[in-house]
């Protein structure tokens, strides 16, 4: 049966997304673009340092178009989450933009749906001397409201990146994001410390 819902242009948020960021974290100290081969361009914004010396990047372009379910028969323009990605890390890591940028196309280059409890590897780390080449993609909400669009787009959603040791991957492929989230909290583990050891993984 064919879908006869009329679909309607939701004009490209990219804009909005900006205006919101700026908003939650004041004017971007920086920015960076990346354009891959088949794919709209990636934008990186840096925010801060803040009081704390805290430093938000933030991907820009990735919720332009809605995430596919790759099993699907027909790519819905209008319908279909829409996120954009946040790292947040003690201190300037710039080389982190490119691994970020690689995340937010990875929808178009790859068919995925980056949702909430995801793990996203890079192959290498997240930025120059990390001990991370992964991260897991944390609940939004918490740090940057959602991004309401016309209907019937869906909000746009801003899922935090909270940077994984090999063996927290690992052990957080088998025993779960969840899980792994618990024991961070449960060790104080502060995910911002861009030299932090990894959680222990052993039995309490």
């Amino acid at each position: 049966m064919f879908d006869m819902t009329p679909h309607h242009d939701v004009p490209d948020p990219t804009p909005a997304v900006e205006a919101h960021l700026t908003a939650a974290f004041g004017e971007p100290s920086g920015r960076a673009g990346v354009t891959f081969v088949g794919t709209d361009r990636i934008e990186v914004l840096r925010f801060g340092p803040d009081d704390t010396g805290v430093v938000r990047y933030a991907t820009l372009g990735m919720s332009r178009a809605p995430m596919t379910d790759p099993a699907a028969a027909l790519a819905d323009p209008v319908r279909g989450p829409r996120a954009e990605l946040v790292l947040s890390v003690r201190g300037s890591q710039d080389s982190a933009l490119r691994p970020l940028a690689v995340f937010a196309a990875s929808p178009q280059v790859e068919g995925v749906i980056v949702a909430p409890g995801a793990s996203l590897d890079v192959g290498g780390p997240l930025w120059e001397g990390a001990a991370f080449t992964a991260v897991l993609v944390g609940e939004p909400g918490g740090l940057v409201a959602d991004l309401p669009l016309p209907e019937p787009a869906e909000p746009v959603r801003f899922l935090p990146l909270l940077p994984m040791t090999a063996g927290e991957t690992a052990w957080k492929r088998v025993h779960g994001g969840e899980a792994l989230q618990e024991r961070w909290l449960r060790h104080g583990t502060d995910l911002r410390d861009p030299r932090r050891a990894a959680v222990p993984l052993g039995a309490d």
